[in-house]
């Protein structure tokens, strides 16, 4: 029998994304003659981190999902091209295995998969699956989640679910602190203050620090700051920080976030699924600001898991910015003063880590 071909399917962000290559990764080290194609997005996001890997990729013309009239039209139209796209390959691939990862791309491929009787796996890492991962459970034959939770929101699927945890990078399970500490030439001898916005960058967060920059240069003696803006917003964010005390470094995106989370001392950051698993992973303390505009509020479920464990606190992004500011400066100001503190959210990170499943994962898709 030929080797099998795994074809990951998904995409608009990192955090969809990157839960596929962790177990791609995973699957190459076990099989190295394994073929591993990925199925994403048009945005910019997806063909900038699957650029930078050795794995091949389609990008499809796939649209989220709307019930604004327009929309939807375009929606139903890009979901058929994307399935018709996606089965040409297929139909051209011996041995195909179909792994939804999330996200508005996924659909139309599993959807194809399905019809071809190819076995469709689902990765689904938040605790509540979004309107994607819903319609493709219907379809997969496995569902592997990170939360027990999960299976209360996929009704019917019970039988199906996999509780393994969230795939990480390889990267994870060894990082190199020292090696972030002097690629961005960082002071030794200060504690790291890590802000994040996640793959694209959050302009509330990014805002609501640099309002903070004058309460933040109070710490100077101790902290520097990090602060990754997203792509569209450095130079803004950069012209922000001229008068600021505190030594810092603005970037607009990093790779090595394994290396980069292991040596900051405290992160500020969204808590997407990947992003509280990396935090937890990398033994950083966190103050998550979930993103707010979700229907469902999973970022809260996923920021609780943290605070449940004693890992993290949660500063919600309110509308008002004053009142946003005045709460994370509270909060800031209590941690940054307490290395006790911190150190027992540190050890706490360890109890909600788990760095095995993508090879768990990987292992379970190679028996298929």
């Amino acid at each position: 029998m030929s080797n099998k071909a795994f074809f990951f399917a998904g995409g608009g962000t990192g955090g969809h994304i990157y839960p596929g290559i962790a177990v791609a990764e995973k699957i190459i080290k076990l099989q190295p003659t394994a073929k591993i194609h990925f199925f994403c997005s048009r945005r910019d996001i997806d063909s900038k981190i699957l650029s930078k890997t050795s794995f091949e990729f389609t990008q499809l013309p796939a649209k989220a999902f709307s019930l604004h009239p327009v929309k939807f039209l375009s929606f139903l139209k890009t979901f058929s091209q994307s399935a018709k796209i996606a089965g040409r390959i297929l139909d051209k691939t011996e041995n195909p295995i179909v792994v939804g990862i999330g996200g508005f791309a996924a659909a139309p491929v599993c959807r194809s998969a399905h019809k071809r009787k190819i076995p469709v796996k689902l990765i689904n890492v938040d605790i509540v699956p979004g309107r994607a991962n819903k319609l493709i459970a219907r379809w997969a034959d496995e569902i592997f989640v990170q939360f027990e939770d999960s299976a209360r929101y996929l009704k019917g699927q019970k039988r199906k679910i996999n509780v393994t945890g969230c795939p990480l990078r390889a990267s994870f399970e060894n990082p190199n602190p020292q090696k972030a500490i002097d690629h961005l030439s960082l002071d030794k001898n200060k504690k790291i203050l890590l802000i994040t916005g996640a793959s694209s960058g959050s302009q509330n967060i990014n805002n609501t620090i640099c309002s903070l920059l004058e309460f933040l240069d109070r710490f100077a003696e101790n902290w520097q700051i990090v602060h990754i803006t997203g792509v569209k917003n450095i130079e803004q964010v950069r012209a922000n920080y001229s008068n600021a005390k505190i030594t810092h470094k603005i970037i607009d995106y990093y790779d090595d976030m394994a290396d980069l989370l292991s040596a900051a001392d405290l992160v500020i950051g969204r808590s997407g699924a990947v992003s509280i698993a990396e935090y937890a992973a990398a033994s950083v303390p966190s103050i998550c600001i979930p993103y707010p505009y979700h229907r469902d509020m999973h970022q809260y479920l996923n920021a609780g898991k943290l605070v449940e464990a004693g890992a993290a606190i949660i500063v919600d992004d309110l509308p008002d910015e004053k009142d946003r500011r005045e709460w994370l400066a509270e909060e800031l100001e209590e941690l940054v003063k307490n290395n006790e503190k911190l150190a027992e959210m540190k050890k706490n990170c360890k109890t909600v880590a788990n760095k095995n499943a993508a090879n768990i994962i990987a292992e379970k898709l190679l028996k298929i």
